[in-house]
C-alpha cells in the first residue's frame, strides 16, 4: 500500500500562524524596501507591495491542503513582482521556498510533485537567463563589461546563478528528505503496531499453552491416584466384613495413594510458582525406571500387570522420561476403569539404536470405537512434546494397545 501523508489539525493551525507571520513580515519588508529604494526610481507604488504581501502570504495558510496550487501561485506572484519591480523581494523569496518545499514534503502524488517542482525551477531559470541576456545587451556599451570574461557584471550574474541553484536545490532536497523521513517513520509505526499485535497474540498463546499444560498435569496426577483410591475403596467396602485384614491393607493403599497424590500436586504447584518454570523440576523426580513401581501399584489396585525392559537402557532426557511415565500411568488408569473384571496389562519398554518405545497392552472389553477424551489428548500432547508419536488402537481380542515412540539422537541420549 503506497504511503499517504495526511496533515494533522495541529499542522493546519501551524500553517495559519505561518501565513500571519509571513504577511506581517512582507508588510514590514515592503515598507523598509520602499524607504531604502531597492529599485530606485523605477519601483511601483507602495500599495502594490501590500497587495503582493496578501498574495504570497494568504495561500500559505492552505499549503498542506493544496501544495501544488499554492506553490504555482506564489511563484507566479514572485515573478510578477520582480518583473514589475514591486518594492518587496525578501519575504517573497522565503514564500516561494516554502511553497516548493511543501510540494516535495506533502504532495502524495509524487509524479505530479516532481512535475510541479521541475516546472517552477525551469521557469525560474528561463526567466533569469532572459533577464540576464536583456541586461547584458543594455550594458554592452560599458567598458567594464567588455573588459573581459570576468568583469564585475559577469561575476555578479554568476553569483545570481549560483544563489539560485542553491536556493532551488535546497528547496527540492529538503522537501524530498522530509517526505522520505515521514515515509520511513510511517513504516516504523506500522511495524511497531504489528509487533505489539504479535506480542499480544504470543502472550495469549503462552497463557493458553500454560493452561493446557496445567490441565494435563492435574489430570495425570489426580486421575491416576483417584482412580486407584476408588478401586481400593470399593474392594475394601466389599471385603470389610469377610476379611478385615485384607480391608485394612486396602485402606493402607488408599492412604498411600492419597499421600502420593498430595506429594505430586505439591511438586506441580512448586514448579508453577517458579518464574518461567517448566515441569523439568517435577520431571526430574520421575524416570523410566519408576514405571516398574507404577506397574506394581497397578497390580495392587486390582489390575494384574507385567513389566519388562527390552534392549540396553540408555540415558533419556528428563522431560522425555516423565512424558513416557505419564503415558504409562494414563494407560494403566484407563485400563483399570474400562477394561472390566479379569483384565490384565503388559508394559514393555524397548531401547534400540533409533530411540525408545513404550508399549502398554491390556486385555478386557472389546472397544468398537475410540472415544477421544482428555486422557488421550494429554498422551498425544506429551508424545508430540517429546518429538515422538503415539498410537492407540483397539485389539481384536479385546482391550487396547498404546504405543509411544520417541527418537533419540546421540546428543539427546547423553542428556541425563
Amino acid at each position: 500500500m503506497p504511503f499517504i501523508r495526511t496533515p494533522t489539525e495541529r499542522e493546519y493551525r501551524g500553517d495559519l500562524v505561518l501565513a500571519v507571520v509571513m504577511f506581517v513580515g512582507a508588510v514590514l519588508s515592503a515598507a523598509l524596501s520602499s524607504i531604502a529604494q531597492v529599485y530606485g526610481g523605477d519601483a511601483q507604488d507602495l500599495w502594490t507591495a501590500l497587495v503582493y504581501a496578501v498574495v504570497i502570504s494568504v495561500p500559505l495558510a492552505v499549503r498542506r491542503r493544496w501544495p501544488a496550487t499554492v506553490a504555482v501561485l506564489v511563484a507566479l506572484a514572485y515573478f510578477t513582482a520582480v518583473t514589475l519591480k514591486i518594492p518587496e523581494i525578501y519575504v517573497g523569496n522565503i514564500a516561494m521556498f516554502v511553497g516548493l518545499y511543501t510540494v516535495g514534503a506533502w504532495m502524495n502524488d509524487r509524479r505530479r510533485a516532481l512535475i510541479v517542482r521541475i516546472g517552477i525551477i525551469v521557469g525560474m531559470f528561463v526567466w533569469l537567463l532572459i533577464t540576464m541576456y536583456r541586461d547584458a545587451i543594455s550594458e554592452a556599451d560599458k567598458a567594464d563589461v567588455a573588459a573581459g570574461a570576468f568583469s564585475p557584471y559577469v561575476a555578479y550574474m554568476m553569483i545570481q546563478l549560483l544563489l539560485n541553484i542553491l536556493y532551488f536545490g535546497g528547496a527540492y532536497y529538503f522537501g524530498e528528505r522530509s517526505w522520505l523521513a515521514a515515509a520511513q517513520r510511517s513504516v516504523l509505526e506500522e511495524r511497531t503496531v504489528e509487533l505489539e499485535r504479535e506480542r499480544e497474540v504470543t502472550a495469549a498463546q503462552a497463557v493458553a499453552l500454560d493452561r493446557v499444560r496445567i490441565a494435563r498435569e492435574l489430570h495425570d496426577v489426580v486421575a491416576h491416584h483417584v482412580s486407584v483410591m476408588g478401586v481400593q475403596a470399593g474392594a475394601a467396602r466389599l471385603m470389610i466384613e469377610q476379611d478385615p485384614d485384607a480391608s485394612k491393607n486396602l485402606l493402607t493403599g488408599i492412604e498411600t495413594s492419597a499421600r502420593d497424590a498430595i506429594r505430586e500436586l505439591h511438586q506441580l504447584l512448586e514448579t508453577l510458582r517458579t518464574p518461567g518454570g517448566e515441569t523439568t523440576d517435577a520431571a526430574s523426580t520421575l524416570g523410566l525406571a519408576d514405571i516398574e513401581s507404577l506397574v506394581a501399584a497397578s497390580t495392587e489396585a486390582g489390575l494384574p500387570s507385567d513389566y519388562s525392559v527390552i534392549g540396553d537402557p540408555v540415558p533419556v532426557p528428563p522431560m522425555v522420561a516423565v512424558n513416557l511415565y505419564r503415558i504409562a500411568q494414563e494407560s494403566l488408569t484407563n485400563a483399570r476403569r474400562h477394561a472390566g473384571v479379569g483384565a490384565t496389562a503388559d508394559v514393555r519398554v524397548r531401547y534400540d539404536d533409533e530411540g525408545v518405545e513404550l508399549e502398554i497392552v491390556n486385555t478386557g472389553r472389546n472397544v468398537a470405537q475410540l472415544r477421544p477424551g482428555l486422557g488421550q489428548l494429554g498422551m498425544r500432547e506429551r508424545a508430540a512434546a517429546s518429538g515422538g508419536t503415539l498410537e492407540v488402537t483397539p485389539r481384536t481380542l479385546g482391550g487396547l494397545r498404546v504405543r509411544a515412540r520417541v527418537p533419540l539422537t546421540p546428543a539427546t541420549a547423553e542428556v541425563s
